[in-house]
């Protein structure tokens, strides 16, 4: 079973690299993003940048969701934000759509593990500019949902985190990797018990 825990507290939310321009209100958080700016690690080029906004907070609740509703005003290559769950520099994941042209975006993940990372993405259309996001953990595993509606989610990833062993912070983040600036919009924030449910599939094997 997964606990309860209690609702989204934005008091409890700190930053790590605070923007120029922001502005938090109870029901809402603008981010505006600063050029060159971009959560990445190493792999494939070795190109690495560490100096994107996040605004998180801690928990050591071992299963929970969080929920967010992300709009923006995206138009550069790579332009993102979304949701995230940072331990420090090699070790965090995100889930995000990036802007990529007049004609599509990618909606997609990072995983990074001991400062390397992936990207798993599927492209959507560069029309739509809003994206609810749906971040799940169960102990040291974590699943990442998005929805168009905020009801019916679908899964983008399913990873496990070898460093999230006990607390960890979560959240959200925004970035514009190029010379570019936006504004990124997050509403509808929520804690609940976990939405994830437990494998009910294939018994593990025995040892």
């Amino acid at each position: 079973m997964c606990s309860n825990t209690k609702r989204f507290d934005i008091k409890k939310l700190k930053w790590i690299r605070e923007p120029l321009h922001y502005d938090i209100k109870d029901d809402k958080i603008e981010i505006i993003t600063k050029p060159h700016t971009d959560l990445w690690q190493r792999t494939y080029y070795h190109f690495r940048n560490d100096n994107a906004p996040v605004l998180q907070m801690k928990t050591s609740e071992k299963y929970f969701s969080f929920i967010v509703k992300t709009e923006f005003e995206s138009k550069h290559r790579f332009d993102q934000c979304g949701v995230v769950m940072y331990l420090d520099s090699d070790n965090w994941l995100k889930g995000s759509i990036e802007y990529e042209n007049d004609n599509f975006q990618h909606l997609g993940s990072v995983v990074t593990n001991h400062g390397y990372s992936d990207w798993a993405t599927t492209a959507i259309n560069a029309s739509i500019k809003s994206m609810w996001y749906r971040l799940s953990r169960r102990e040291d595993d974590f699943c990442i949902e998005c929805s168009e509606d905020g009801t019916h989610f679908s899964q983008m990833r399913v990873c496990h985190m070898w460093d999230a062993v006990d607390e960890i912070s979560f959240g959200i983040y925004a970035c514009s990797p190029e010379d570019s600036s936006f504004k990124a919009t997050f509403t509808h924030m929520d804690i609940t018990e976990c939405k994830w449910l437990a494998h009910n599939g294939q018994q593990p094997d025995a040892e």
